[in-house]
């Protein structure tokens, strides 16, 4: 008699334990998601008064280049956003982010025009980032798209937007995003491509620098002649 039950009780305790891993599983994943987060709102509260010494980001460039084998020097220098050229300021924001000063952390309207457009197209997951999202990407996560990198950009860049606010929130960007291999803020960029310092930057100059954000790795700013006449047009139209 037991054995006329023993498969359907078998099978029934295998699905059983099934469903008790998925959810230990999904458990598991919330927990640490949140312990995630929690850490980041942290970051982001200590972050309003401390400059950071690395970010997520170097740490991956940094770990790329040990895996294959490539010799790697980090240029990374921290400077208050005052010794940063105001052109240099204006033309980031020309080139990356025009509705900086109007959206808190994220441009919804941006964002639903291109899904839009992605649908339409059949692709997921294009840019279209404010600078708000690029700092906590920088700051947090990593260059490897993803829609779950980008579900964490739309969680932790309104935290960071309401804790930091507009000008500490760009000073933090303008020093720690990439501008070439190794190099790392407007003061090392500013060294590094055109010996001298952030703010002795000029406009043409500032427009160069704010075209090679995009794809850092591989654009030169000398190269970008089509693309910094258009951040300088968008310049001279928001007034700067």
């Amino acid at each position: 008699m037991a054995g006329r039950y023993s498969g359907p009780r078998a099978a029934a305790a295998k699905r059983a334990s099934r469903r008790s891993l998925v959810r230990w599983t999904v458990y598991s994943a919330a927990f640490l998601a949140a312990l995630f987060l929690a850490a980041c709102a942290l970051c982001i509260v200590l972050l309003k008064w401390i400059d950071p010494i690395t970010t997520s980001v170097q740490m991956e460039r940094r770990i790329q280049a040990f895996l294959a084998h490539k010799p790697y020097t980090k240029r990374y220098r921290f400077v208050p956003v005052g010794r940063i050229s105001t052109d240099l300021q204006h033309a980031v924001i020309a080139a990356e982010d025009t509705r900086f000063r109007e959206h808190s952390g994220v441009d919804w309207e941006a964002t639903q025009k291109l899904i839009e457009e992605d649908l339409q197209a059949g692709r997921l997951g294009r840019g279209g980032s404010t600078i708000t999202q690029q700092l906590v990407k920088n700051l947090f996560l990593s260059t490897r798209r993803s829609l779950l990198r980008k579900g964490l950009e739309f969680i932790l860049a309104p935290m960071a937007d309401a804790i930091l606010g507009k000008r500490r929130i760009l000073e933090l960007y303008l020093n720690v995003i990439e501008w070439g291999p190794g190099v790392y803020g407007a003061e090392a960029a500013s060294e590094y491509w055109f010996h001298k310092h952030a703010s002795q930057i000029d406009r043409d100059e500032a427009a160069r620098l704010a075209s090679i954000i995009p794809n850092p790795l591989k654009r030169k700013p000398a190269r970008m002649d089509r693309y910094a006449a258009i951040i300088l047009t968008r310049m001279r139209q928001m007034g700067w």
